[in-house]
């Protein structure tokens, strides 16, 4: 079943992303994930399958995975513990969607980086530095820093992110706050990454949101997904060229080959697109969880 929106569900709508769709149940969230793709900020007409469950059961496998290392924001993704009758969505919801707790989410994307590539490696090209740090002369696309780096951006409601370094951050939201910003997302990182490499795939990179529930710092939103995370085929890598990817970089990298000012309307994919980007998806999950969708 691909699911484009979710209109069928009539409660009051907390806030809708370019994948996510959140309605607001009082004290409580309900988070559904739509098969919906996007690149470079646009939003595409077609439907990747079942994206939407890949991103929703891999954040909730990673939440239940790093529990130890900090809380997080989920309730239950047993749809039949969902309140106000929404059971009766069972085969729309299953797989997508998550009951989540209101967090307070603090103003920052933590970017932890464990290889040169993205921003990173444009940075590094332009001054020899990822997140204004000094790095090693001559590193080439694809290698390791010499240890993950936390690299904040500022977390914008349109348009790109803006990268901030870890000063910047603190006189943000505050030194406190931004320790434990920083702590956590590299704690995460190493848990997560030392992990995957066991599954035969190298996390490059990924992001996180954080807040606060009762004053206590949670992690939230989505976690070590395939459009929050760059995870590369541990086989397959060699430095000094672009890793095989399990992400929407496929797609990113067909866009990149056509006449496209990266502007809405979005171009048609092609089915063979669709397929192969679903398969990156699902081959993710699958590695990673040892799980099928």
């Amino acid at each position: 079943m691909l699911i484009k929106d979710t209109d069928f569900i009539d409660l009051p709508v907390f806030c809708k992303g370019k994948v996510r769709n959140v309605y607001d149940l009082g004290d409580s969230l309900l988070m559904i994930v739509t098969d919906r793709i996007s690149a470079f900020d646009v939003v595409f007409d077609e439907l990747i399958p079942d994206k939407g469950k890949v991103l929703s059961s891999i954040s909730a496998f990673w939440f239940d995975f790093t529990k130890d290392v900090i809380g997080n924001h989920v309730i239950t993704t047993d749809v039949s513990q969902y309140p106000m009758g929404l059971d009766k969505y069972k085969e729309e919801l299953s797989g997508r969607s998550m009951l989540v707790k209101k967090v307070d989410m603090l103003p920052a994307e933590c970017i932890v980086r464990g290889y040169l590539e993205g921003s990173a490696l444009k940075e590094y090209k332009k001054s020899g530095t990822v997140g204004g740090i000094k790095m090693p002369e001559g590193m080439v696309q694809g290698d390791k820093l010499p240890e993950p780096l936390f690299t904040p951006s500022t977390k914008e409601e349109s348009g790109h992110d803006i990268n901030i370094t870890f000063e910047q951050l603190k006189d943000i939201i505050g030194e406190e706050d931004a320790t434990a910003l920083r702590d956590a997302s590299l704690a995460l990182y190493k848990k997560v990454s030392e992990f995957a490499l066991t599954k035969g795939l190298i996390l490059a990179d990924t992001k996180f949101e954080f807040g606060k529930i009762d004053g206590k710092l949670v992690v939230a939103d989505e976690m070590f997904t395939p459009d929050s995370s760059r995870f590369w085929d541990l086989e397959d890598y060699e430095p000094g060229r672009a890793q095989k990817s399990f992400d929407k970089q496929y797609l990113r990298e067909w866009l990149e080959t056509l006449d496209w000012d990266k502007t809405y309307p979005a171009p048609t994919l092609p089915e063979e697109i669709i397929e192969k980007t679903a398969e990156k998806y699902r081959e993710c999950y699958s590695r990673l969880t040892g799980k099928e969708i």
